[in-house]
C-alpha cells in the first residue's frame, strides 16, 4: 500500500476569515459594554487626572517644567504656585494636554542659588501636582565645557577602571587550570551580584516611570528579549564554528556588553545627580564606582585566560564595558529619563544573566573533563565573587 504524500498546510482566505471572526466578535462585545455600561454607572464621581513632571530645568530667572499627561482624559493647566505664591506662566504647545502628550510650562521666576522650592501645578479641576526642587542649581546645558566634564566623569567611572582590571591578564595567565576555573566561577558570582543590582536599580527607576508605561513590564520585555537574542546569537556561532577558543572569546565580548549596559546605568545615576545640583552625591558615586568597577575588568577576561586574545580585542572589550558610562553621564546630565534608564538597565540585566548561563556551561565542561572535586572550587569561586562586590559596596556605599 503506497503512502499518500502529506500536504503542506497553506494559509488561505478561509483561514484568514476564521482568524478574523473571533476578533470582530470581541470588538462587538467591547462596543456593547461601552454603550450599555454593563448595567453599571461608569461616570466617575470625581475627575480622574494624572500628570507626571518628567524633569525641571532652571535657567537665568526662569523655571521650566517638562510634563506629560498620563491620565485617561485631557487635562488643562490652570495655575502654578511656587512657595505659596501664584505665578504667571505659559504652556507650550498648549495648556490643553491630551493623554500621553508632553508640554513645557515656562515660569518667569527669580530663583536663588542653593534654595529649596516647592511647586504645585493645578488643573482646571483644582487637582494639584507637586514637584520639589531640593537645591536650586542652574541646569547644565549642552556646551563644550559640560560635554567634556561629563565625558571625563564617564572615563573615570567606566573606561579607566575596566581597562585597569584587564591589565591583570598577563599575571593571571601564569596561574594553573584549577585557579582559572576558580576565577571563572568568581566571575559568575560577580555577574550574579551585578545582575541583581541591575534589576534593583531598574525597579527603583521603574517607580519614577509614568504608570501608563508600566515600568515593571518594560523591565521584563527588555531583559527577556535581550537574553533570548544573545542566546540565539551564541548558538548560531557555536554551530558555525566548533572552535572553543572562539566561543570563549565571544562569551568575553558578551560579558563586556552586559557590563557596558550596567555602567551606562551608573553613568545615568551620576549625570542625574549633577543635573539637579546634588554635587556631593555625584562625587560620592564617582569615587564608589571607580573602586568597584576595576573588578569588572577581571570578569571580562576570565573566560579567555587560557587563550591568547590580541591586545586589540582586549582594548575593544574594555571600551565596550566602560565607555557606555560616558553616554549614560551625557543622558543623565542633560536629559534624565527614567524610561530610558529602565530600558537600558533591563537590557543590561538580560545580557548579564545570559552570560552567566554561557559561562556556567563552560565551567561544567571543565568540571567533567578534570575531576569531580573541581565542584568545590566552583562553589567557593561563586561565593567569593559575590562577596567581593558585597564587601566593596559595604565600604563605598
Amino acid at each position: 500500500m503506497t503512502q499518500q504524500p502529506t500536504q503542506t498546510p497553506r494559509f488561505t482566505f478561509r483561514t484568514f476569515i476564521l482568524l478574523l471572526v473571533p476578533i470582530l466578535l470581541l470588538a462587538g462585545v467591547i462596543a456593547l459594554f461601552l454603550y450599555t455600561g454593563g448595567g453599571l454607572n461608569l461616570e466617575s464621581a470625581a475627575p480622574v487626572e494624572d500628570m507626571d513632571v518628567e524633569r525641571y530645568v532652571l535657567t537665568q530667572d526662569s523655571v521650566e517644567l517638562h510634563i506629560r499627561n498620563t491620565g485617561p482624559a485631557q487635562i488643562t493647566i490652570a495655575q502654578v504656585v511656587i512657595n505659596a505664591a501664584i505665578m504667571p506662566f505659559t504652556v507650550e504647545p498648549d495648556a490643553d494636554i491630551n493623554r500621553l502628550e508632553r508640554a513645557v510650562i515656562h515660569i518667569p521666576y527669580p530663583w536663588s542659588y542653593g534654595e529649596a522650592y516647592a511647586i504645585s501645578v493645578f488643573t482646571t479641576n483644582a487637582i494639584a501636582f507637586n514637584v520639589e526642587i531640593p537645591v536650586a542649581f542652574e541646569t547644565p546645558q549642552p556646551d563644550a565645557k559640560t560635554f567634556w566634564a561629563f565625558t571625563l566623569i564617564g572615563l573615570y567611572v567606566g573606561v579607566i577602571p575596566v581597562l585597569l582590571g584587564i591589565f591583570w591578564f598577563p599575571a593571571l595567565r601564569q596561574l594553573g587550570r584549577r585557579t582559572m576555573t576558580f576565577l571563572m566561577a568568581a566571575t559568575v558570582g560577580l555577574l550574579i551580584f551585578l545582575g541583581l543590582d541591575t534589576i534593583a536599580e531598574a525597579l527603583e527607576f521603574a517607580g519614577e516611570v509614568p504608570s501608563a508605561f508600566q515600568g515593571i513590564g518594560l523591565i521584563g520585555i527588555g531583559a527577556v528579549t535581550t537574553f533570548l537574542l544573545l542566546d540565539a546569537i551564541s548558538k548560531r556561532q557555536v554551530n558555525a564554528s566548533g572552535d572553543e577558543a572562539q566561543r570563549r572569546l565571544s562569551v568575553a565580548f558578551i560579558i563586556a556588553v552586559g557590563i557596558g549596559f550596567h555602567n551606562l546605568g551608573e553613568g545615568l545615576a551620576i549625570g542625574a545627580a549633577y543635573n539637579v545640583g546634588e554635587i556631593a552625591l555625584g562625587t560620592f558615586l564617582v569615587v564608589g564606582f571607580i573602586i568597584q568597577n576595576i573588578t569588572e575588568g577581571l570578569g571580562i577576561i576570565a573566560p579567555v585566560l587560557r587563550d591568547k586574545p590580541s591586545i586589540k580585542n582586549l582594548a575593544v572589550m574594555g571600551l565596550i564595558g566602560g565607555a557606555p558610562a560616558i553616554v549614560g553621564a551625557w543622558i543623565g546630565g542633560y536629559s534624565p529619563s527614567p524610561f530610558l534608564a529602565v530600558l537600558f538597565l533591563a537590557i543590561g540585566a538580560g545580557a548579564i544573566f545570559q552570560v552567566i548561563y554561557e559561562i556556567s556551561k563552560l565551567i561544567q565542561k571543565d568540571v567533567e573533563r578534570e575531576s569531580k572535586t573541581m565542584s568545590d572550587t566552583v562553589v567557593s569561586g561563586v561565593l567569593s565573587g559575590m562577596l567581593l562586590l558585597w564587601v566593596t559596596g559595604l565600604l563605598i556605599k
